[in-house]
Formats: structure tokens, C-alpha cells, sequence
């Protein structure tokens, strides 16, 4: 990714716009989590606001003012390849609806781009760039182009489609010290046995 690349995407993405991104699948497309930004995101997807979507970010650090965690869930993370995990984390406070409310999915990247990306701008919606019901691209650039967006606001790559990330949903106990409960709300990259067999080894 050149210099210009990488600043002309991240100044899109200031101003309230919605970037074009290669992760470890599918292009994505990103916004920062703001009303502007998921407002011409969800309109240029034609997403059910129902419909809620992930947060990426270079680090966990990126997001604890927004969501509770603590060792044991980054012991998650850490337990299974970068970004084969997301976790879907209570909200501090209530968030937009389309961020998930009171549950918020969180996916920490490992495509180099889309990491450094959200290092210098924060968190960033991760959803597949493509228009709801329309097959993804695996061009970054197609992509963008398919939706619309200036080259301003696509970050070139080529993404291998394959499995998605595994989809956890972590239930901390009351003062957030430790994790009850574990339960896959969608099977990805890592099969559901291997995330049942991590929270069985922190009880052992």
C-alpha cells in the first residue's frame, strides 16, 4: 500500500465517508462509527438497519472505552490465529442500534492494511463490501467500484475468500473479572468445539 494510499483513505474516512479495505476474506467496507459514517454506509450496502455490523480495530485497547473486557477474554483472542475471532462484547453504554446496541461485535484485524488503517484512525465498521444479496468481490478495487466510491476511498488488494471469523459471544460475570459463559453465534474459521474446548480448560 503506498503513502498516498493509506492518507488519502484515512482522510476519507475523517471527513465521514466509507472506504474500501482488504481483510483475511472478503474486501470490507469501513466507516468510523459515527451516525454520518453508518448512515451512507448502510445506504450505499441497501443494509436492513436491523441488520448490525462489526467493528475492526488494530488492537483491543482501541475499543475499551466502548465494551467490557478483561485478561481472560484476550486469553480468548490470543488462544486462536488473529483475527479468526469475533467477539461480541457488552457495551458500556448503549451504542447506535446498528453497532449492536448493548452488544458489540469486535474483530481485531490481521490483514496488514486493514490493521494499519484502523491504528491511525480507530475503529472501523467491518462488513463485506458489497450491496446486501450481491455476491462480494474479491478485488478491493471492483469492489469499490461496484459501490460507487471514488478511488479516494479504496485501498487496493486482493482478498481469498474463504471462511469468515467465529462469531463469540462472552458473558463476564457481574464486576467483569472473569468470563461465565462462551456461545457461538456463528461458526467460522474456528469450529464451535474449539472455543468450547478453550472455556473447559479455564475451569479445569
Amino acid at each position: 500500500m503506498s503513502k498516498d494510499e493509506l492518507l488519502n483513505a484515512v482522510d476519507s474516512l475523517n471527513a465521514g465517508l466509507c472506504v474500501v479495505y482488504p481483510t483475511s476474506t472478503l474486501p470490507g467496507l469501513g466507516c468510523k462509527p459515527t451516525k454520518e459514517g453508518l448512515d451512507k454506509l448502510y445506504s450505499i450496502k441497501k443494509r436492513n438497519e436491523n441488520m448490525p455490523v462489526s467493528l475492526g480495530v488494530f488492537d483491543m485497547s482501541q475499543v475499551e472505552d466502548l465494551v467490557y473486557f478483561n485478561q481472560e477474554v484476550n486469553d480468548l483472542l490470543n488462544n486462536f490465529p488473529k483475527g479468526s475471532i469475533t467477539l461480541i462484547l457488552p457495551a458500556k453504554e448503549t451504542l447506535d442500534a446498528r453497532l449492536g446496541g448493548d452488544n458489540v461485535a469486535i474483530r481485531v484485524f490481521s490483514n496488514p492494511k486493514a490493521s494499519e488503517l484502523a491504528k491511525l484512525v480507530g475503529p472501523i465498521s467491518a462488513t463485506s463490501a458489497n450491496k446486501s444479496g450481491v455476491i462480494p468481490q474479491a478485488d478491493c478495487v471492483k469492489a469499490g467500484h461496484d459501490l460507487g466510491l471514488p478511488t479516494d476511498c479504496i485501498v487496493s488488494g486482493f482478498c481469498e475468500s474463504g471462511l469468515g471469523s467465529t462469531f463469540v459471544k462472552v458473558d463476564l460475570n457481574e464486576d467483569c473479572t472473569s468470563v461465565n459463559t462462551v456461545t457461538v453465534m456463528r461458526q467460522g474459521v474456528v469450529p464451535s468445539k474449539d472455543v468450547e474446548a478453550w472455556l473447559m480448560s479455564k475451569t479445569e
